[in-house]
């Protein structure tokens, strides 16, 4: 309905582009709520949808377990949040900002609810063709400069990703994902090197998505300097290496996979932990608030990957409950630092409509700034800000440390039937990841914090409309909301990672699923 409009009815595609994002937060909180009803463990935990009607493993089926639908809330919420803070004033920064964001939807939409591989690349390469367009959102060199490095660095993950699917199919004959666990346990020892070989690279193509060490240097040049919403979108956009990872490995190299059991975990640990130290040198080094932001991205993604390697059910459910946590508030601290630093660098309220992007080549013309400047707002954006930094240091009493206890107080129990339990070495190293991790997010944030909020060098009060505020407001109720209701929450996401770790229930409810008869009618007299 957009693409046809005129770019100049921007308000109209504004409204639609609304419309369809509070229906898809709707779906989303109902598949959500459906897949909590599910009772864990009586063989039935998620809900298949059979395209065209054909049985799995033969067609195409999209799956809706409690994983899926926690991602499709999560992306809902950060696309509506998106969508209200643009229409202030980054909407009309570029052409085709709406339909933009209503296709990475369908992307982000399609990655979480895939069944097959190849349905994956394909919800995966609409969400990247999306990306493209909004990482040059507002123009400027700056923009177009990371823009080719982002691009680039995606196709070659792309083609990495469709070796992986070929080697995958070849030594297996499906790309369903559930046929594939099922199948993987009984490949011949011949074709096994190909299995792994293929899911290797696979992981390569995942990984550099999910900005892991030393495939990520792409990701803070990237995420400072484009477009303050479409920087807290993209915030989920690692969250999707980080979902295929949860979703494949522990699927098909599970605890059943034979040989591949746990394949590449050593890996994993070793390279989320050295993410999570180059993402502690970059906050500490960082002198832009932006650029802070995206080093505790690449934290949070080391943090995830690091954990996750250790194959506890346990110390998952508090990974989910960190994923959670995280992405919320690295998406508001984007657009709170838009805020901000309007009233540090003189100009910067005008962004949105910078001389280049309107093709003037006059740098000096003054543009009357929009939106009203309140006393108060500093101190408003302050707590935002202050908020932020315990989330992101996991300091109490926000859920942020709720998120690190679990993790922490998992990895200490005992757990004879499983991977990473008890107090090993790696157990202690992971301990200190998080500690030291924890100290330098607050070093850093405390730092910018005294040097934007305290020591205001010619600062002025931003002009900041309520448009603005309401969704960086949202998202903060939100992280309360999630601290309060922790108890409930972590059950939650503790019943998520039981049913990762033991997949067998998805995959008899994929393969199992029922075709759609046909409707049939009596016969006249």
């Amino acid at each position: 309905m957009m693409v046809p409009l005129d770019d100049r009815r921007r308000p109209l595609k504004a409204v639609i582009g609304f419309i369809s994002a509070m229906i898809t937060l709707v779906s989303a909180f109902a598949l959500l709520g459906n897949a909590d009803a599910m009772p864990p463990g009586a063989g039935h935990e998620a809900s298949v949808y059979l395209l065209g009607n054909w049985p799995a493993p033969f067609g195409i089926v999209l799956v809706a377990d409690r994983l899926s639908a926690l991602m499709l809330t999560l992306t809902s919420i950060l696309i509506l949040a998106t969508l209200v803070f643009s229409v202030a004033r980054w909407h009309s920064a570029g052409p085709h900002f709406h339909p933009l964001l209503q296709f990475l939807l369908v992307g982000l939409n399609g990655v979480f609810l895939t069944g097959d591989l190849f349905n994956l690349f394909v919800f995966f390469e609409v969400t990247l063709a999306a990306s493209y367009g909004l990482v040059l959102h507002g123009s400027g060199s700056l923009r177009v400069k990371a823009g080719l490095h982002y691009i680039a660095v995606n196709l070659a993950a792309s083609s990495l990703f469709l070796i992986g699917v070929s080697l995958i199919y070849g030594a297996t004959g499906t790309l369903n994902m559930a046929d594939l666990a099922a199948r993987t346990p009984a490949v011949d020892a011949s074709d096994r090197m190909l299995l792994e070989a293929g899911a290797a690279i696979l992981g390569i193509a995942f990984l550099t998505k999910a900005g892991i060490w030393p495939l990520c240097f792409w990701l803070p040049g990237t995420y400072s300097v484009v477009a303050p919403p479409v920087a807290a979108i993209f915030s989920i956009m690692t969250k999707v290496g980080i979902y295929v990872i949860l979703r494949l490995w522990l699927m098909v190299f599970g605890i059943d996979a034979g040989v591949s059991a746990q394949l590449g975990g050593s890996w994993l640990l070793i390279a989320g932990i050295a993410t999570v130290a180059f993402g502690c040198i970059g906050v500490l080094a960082s002198q832009d608030l932006a650029r802070l932001a995206s080093f505790n991205v690449l934290i949070s993604s080391g943090t995830l990957l690091a954990v996750i390697a250790l194959g506890n059910s346990a110390v998952t459910g508090g990974a989910l409950y960190y994923l959670v946590i995280s992405t919320l508030a690295v998406s508001a601290l984007f657009l709170l630092i838009e805020l901000i630093e309007r009233g540090r660098i003189a100009g910067a309220d005008v962004l949105a409509v910078t001389a280049e992007a309107l093709g003037d080549e006059e740098d000096d013309e003054e543009v009357e700034p929009v939106g009203i400047a309140i006393p108060a707002m500093m101190a408003i954006l302050g707590v935002g800000f202050a908020a932020c930094a315990l989330l992101l240091a996991g300091l109490p009493p926000l859920a942020g440390f709720i998120a690190k206890f679990l993790m922490l107080h998992a990895m200490f129990l005992p757990s004879p039937n499983e991977a990473g339990g008890g107090a090993d070495a790696t157990t202690w190293v992971l301990l200190a990841v998080l500690l030291i991790s924890g100290l330098a997010v607050m070093i850093a944030m405390m730092r910018a914090g005294i040097r934007v909020f305290w020591v205001p060098l010619e600062s002025t009060v931003p002009t900041v409309r309520f448009l603005e505020m309401v969704p960086i407001a949202a998202l903060l109720f939100l992280l309360v909301a999630l601290t309060v209701e922790a108890g409930p929450v972590s059950r939650f996401m503790q019943t998520t990672a039981e049913s990762l770790h033991a997949p067998r229930g998805y995959v008899t409810d994929v393969l199992s699923a029922p075709r759609v008869q046909p409707a049939t009618t009596e016969a006249g007299p």
